[in-house]
């Protein structure tokens, strides 16, 4: 069901709180469908026969991305078979570069393509391959468990989480900028010319880190664990000090091109619990007391309302100045911490938008781009379950 403007201002001016948790949770359920759905949808077979799942449904992204697909597992790994989740894993692990460096995507026939636009951006691969391989072999472990040979990955693992370039100063992930175009930062801003240190494949390094560590311990390798664990606490200490914009209240997106305030990595950063509380209570503040021209539908920017990149695609197109679902459910986490009706709404908007036009890969005004996208239906519910358990936890502690 569509949710009615009579619901909607009950929610925004603090209607019927156990209305409105039924109905949010029957949201919640309706999204959890719908990417399922979609991702199923969305299979495609390889030419040595393996199924893969490209990031929308039907022609357009002709080919296998590691991102969209580790971001499906993040919202809706129980829509994949343990011998889709082994194989999908098998295949970015086979596909790294001798050096460790992780793809982009893979094409149909097999063959890896570490840089976007299908190898055409950038000199070297993209900045964020080597933390979203991890993060599929993490996801698909837990998943899988004992089923998955994890010892005779971890090597190849710790190789390409080593392969990602970073400053030697802060441990940050670092784009060369003495190069006309090194490489592609962190993909959903592929188009974003970023230069010096980067913020968002810097907070995927650190998610990266704690997975590795993780995975490193299950299989009682202690003392690499450790180390891992400890990178991970030092790059986060070095986002804090270096992105963080006290005036504002937001992170930057990098330090010496491309500045701008980084609306998804302000959020993505409380979404990891590495904004301090401080910082998190001023991005939360933010994003309500800038709402309107953050948001379209539930979707989210990249930057603040009226604020473009300094080197991107065209203005109010894709990843400059188009709204995104991919990041609401960092969004609202971060919003819920200071507005829980406001966030339960951005949710609603969203769904609704679904239900009436598909889960667009971006939208603005009446464009609509690539309805049928994978990460859009699929990634929000992470941070929106996340954010409901804290709601529990909350509640539950109350005396």
């Amino acid at each position: 069901m569509l949710y009615s403007e009579i619901e909607m201002r009950g929610l925004r001016t603090g209607g019927d709180r156990r209305v409105s948790a039924e109905a949010l949770d029957d949201a919640v359920t309706w999204l959890e469908t719908e990417s399922h759905r979609i991702i199923r949808a969305s299979r495609r077979q390889m030419a040595d026969g393996s199924w893969v799942f490209p990031p929308q449904v039907g022609i357009g992204y002709e080919a296998f991305w590691l991102r969209d697909y580790e971001y499906c597992l993040e919202g809706s790994v129980a829509s994949f078979t343990d011998a889709e989740l082994l194989s999908a894993c098998d295949l970015f692990i086979r596909s790294l570069r001798s050096d460790g460096a992780a793809v982009d995507c893979v094409k149909f026939d097999g063959s890896p393509v570490y840089q976007p636009g299908y190898g055409a951006m950038g000199e070297n691969p993209v900045a964020d391959g080597s933390q979203f391989t991890v993060g599929v072999a993490w996801h698909s472990h837990r998943r899988i468990g004992k089923g998955m040979r994890l010892d005779v990955l971890l090597d190849a693992l710790v190789k390409t989480l080593r392969s990602v370039p970073r400053d030697p100063a802060n441990g940050l992930v670092y784009i060369d900028p003495a190069t006309d175009w090194d490489r592609c930062p962190y993909g959903f801003s592929d188009s974003v010319r970023k230069r010096g240190d980067e913020l968002f494949s810097s907070l995927l390094f650190v998610q990266a880190c704690r997975q590795l560590s993780q995975l490193l311990s299950e299989c009682g390798r202690g003392p690499a664990s450790v180390q891992w664990e400890e990178e991970g606490l030092r790059v986060a200490e070095s986002i804090r000090g270096v992105f963080w914009d006290p005036r504002l209240g937001l992170f930057r997106a990098a330090t010496l091109r491309c500045r701008e305030h980084d609306i998804w990595g302000s959020a993505f950063a409380v979404f990891l619990g590495i904004a301090d509380g401080f910082q998190s209570l001023a991005v939360g503040d933010y994003f309500r007391s800038h709402y309107a021209e953050l948001t379209q539908h539930g979707y989210l920017r990249h930057l603040p309302g009226g604020v473009y990149w300094e080197d991107a695609c065209p203005r109010d197109s894709y990843q400059n100045g188009g709204y995104w679902a991919t990041p609401t459910g960092w969004f609202v986490y971060a919003l819920d911490l200071v507005d829980q009706d406001l966030a339960t709404h951005t949710i609603f908007d969203m769904i609704a938008h679904f239900k009436k036009h598909g889960a667009c890969e971006w939208i603005n005004g009446d464009t609509l781009a690539l309805p049928g996208y994978l990460a859009s239906a699929a990634l929000p519910l992470a941070g929106i379950r996340a954010m409901l358990e804290r709601r529990t936890t909350k509640e539950s502690s109350k005396p």
